[in-house]
């Protein structure tokens, strides 16, 4: 055999085995990125949202939650990160009324011709706010609205999966009938609760107080991150005095220096309230509210039935 023959022996082989190698890459890839893309990826807004999601979504979605828990949504803003998880996301669950200061920029950039918005709290009852033109954006603290959300994410995982329609409806109404318990829950304690007069840190108890005839004495920040001066907190302090509100509630998210300060001077104690959770013992929407319960028992001076 003659030195070129060999030479093109050798080119074969050579190419026969990176032929070989480049095709069991092409095969490889695709499955790898078939088992990574077998969920239907969503991003929620808040940590709430995102919890009604997987309740309804199951195993069929992944969820991709905007403000992390432990950030407040009325100062948060997107990470680079997160504005690329928009570009290959189905579905962006926001709750509106101006909480997502953020979404119309973050909508464009993402130029996600795929991506459905949908805003929870359309075409629902909203409360007027001092804060926002736009009014109070906490519907999902109380419990028979977060049902209406739950009902809009199950409507939307149907439209854009309809093979995992049975799926969806089976745990929406098993999450739903959960809800119905708590809203039980929350009222048979308010019925027992010594005071019914509530200083929070904003208004983001707005829909829980109206819902379950509570009432809301004071507000510590009327824009949340701008402490009180003290022309406030003396009136503040007054309230408390003249009204019998029990406690202060705080929140995780915030400074509790001003609810501290007016605490004291009114002889209170501060108690926390979450209105976001996503944290351990309140990492889910039931145990954040189940927490909360048990803070306006300690807070409003629950008698036993």
């Amino acid at each position: 055999m003659t030195k070129r023959a060999l030479i093109r022996i050798a080119i074969l082989s050579t190419t026969i085995l990176l032929t070989t190698i480049l095709t069991g890459c092409k095969t490889t890839t695709p499955t790898t990125n078939s088992n990574s893309n077998s969920k239907i990826l969503v991003v929620a807004s808040i940590p709430p949202i995102s919890n009604f999601v997987k309740e309804v979504g199951g195993d069929r979605v992944e969820v991709l939650t905007m403000v992390p828990p432990g950030a407040s949504p009325h100062t948060y803003e997107p990470t680079p990160a997160q504005m690329r998880d928009l570009t290959h996301a189905r579905a962006l669950f926001l709750n509106g009324v101006g909480l997502e200061f953020w979404a119309d920029k973050a909508i464009k950039a993402a130029d996600n011709p795929n991506l459905q918005v949908v805003v929870l709290s359309e075409g629902m009852q909203i409360l007027e706010s001092s804060e926002n033109a736009a009014g109070n954006p906490h519907l999902w603290l109380s419990p028979k609205r977060a049902k209406h959300y739950v009902e809009r994410i199950r409507d939307t995982l149907i439209e854009i999966d309809p093979e995992g329609k049975a799926t969806y409806q089976a745990n929406a109404d098993r999450y739903l009938a959960e809800l119905d318990q708590l809203d039980a829950d929350i009222r048979d304690a308010v019925a027992h609760f010594k005071s019914r007069e509530m200083v929070t840190f904003h208004a983001s108890w707005a829909y829980f107080i109206h819902d379950y005839g509570l009432h809301q004495a004071a507000v510590l920040e009327t824009t949340p991150g701008k402490e009180p001066s003290a022309a406030e907190v003396a009136e503040i302090v007054e309230i408390i005095k003249r009204t019998g509100a029990p406690a202060v509630f705080a929140e995780p998210q915030f400074s509790p220096r001003a609810a501290q300060v007016i605490a004291d001077e009114a002889g209170v104690p501060v108690l926390t309230l979450d209105p976001l959770g996503g944290l351990p013992p309140r990492e889910t929407y039931l145990k954040l509210m189940y927490w909360n319960l048990e803070q306006l028992k300690k807070g409003l001076g629950a008698d036993t039935p």
